[in-house]
């Protein structure tokens, strides 16, 4: 990328040194000059910051945990009020709470059946962790591809231009190359963006998991025991 950044800066400098030439300036013209292409991407960037801050908010509330439930939670299955150990992880909204509650449900069977089950319950909730994710992935992949194909248009169209005029002058052919590698720019910015997001957003629901898995771990520990 930082090649490319340095080819751009060459062919600008090309581009305002050669008579009658002119440089976008400003945000919005960069935009403008990059053609159709920058619609599908300005589209992808806005659903990846929507994805990214929708997630955000999600899994953090998801993560938000006392540090004394699993203590209440002990206590009440210690001495023998289930009800009690039920009714404060049902009415505890999060993922390690919503296990719990599943396995208090499941009190007096067999410790396989228990751990099944709050796995089941484990697996939704990481489901809906990470719901939308895909919309990332797809962006950090196709955003490239698609900056890269208006670049490649875009020459196709300012070659054909020259092959039909015959204008061959320095600050054309190089003020078009210049405003055509916006999109190859723009594509690997949101790319790199889209990545950048997912992977943060991974290594939260990894750590929203070893919450769950700790929280599953030290409540099949309370049920065993009485039999230690």
């Amino acid at each position: 990328m930082f090649e490319l950044l340095q080819i751009v800066d060459t062919l600008n400098k090309t581009a305002q040194s050669a008579p009658g030439s002119t440089s976008p300036s400003g945000i919005f013209e960069l935009v403008k000059l990059g053609g159709w292409i920058m619609i599908p991407l300005g589209i992808m960037l806005l659903m990846a910051v929507y994805v990214f801050a929708e997630r955000l908010i999600a899994i953090r509330n998801a993560s938000r945990i006392d540090d004394n439930f699993m203590n209440i939670v002990r206590d009440h299955i210690v001495s023998g009020n289930v009800t009690a150990a039920r009714s404060f992880a049902k009415n505890t909204n999060n993922p390690v709470a919503r296990i719990i509650d599943k396995g208090i449900q499941r009190i007096g069977k067999p410790i396989d059946l228990i751990e099944k089950s709050m796995n089941n319950v484990g697996q939704l909730e990481m489901y809906h962790l990470e719901k939308n994710m895909g919309v990332l992935s797809v962006v950090s992949k196709a955003a490239p591809i698609f900056g890269f194909v208006g670049t490649l248009v875009g020459l196709m169209q300012l070659f054909s231009r020259i092959n039909s005029s015959n204008e061959f002058e320095v600050g054309t052919i190089a003020g078009g190359i210049y405003t055509k590698l916006i999109t190859s720019i723009t594509g690997l910015v949101i790319g790199l963006i889209a990545y950048l997001a997912y992977s943060y957003l991974n290594t939260q629901i990894d750590k929203t998991s070893n919450k769950m898995e700790a929280a599953s771990s030290d409540f099949l520990d309370v049920l065993q025991e009485p039999t230690r």
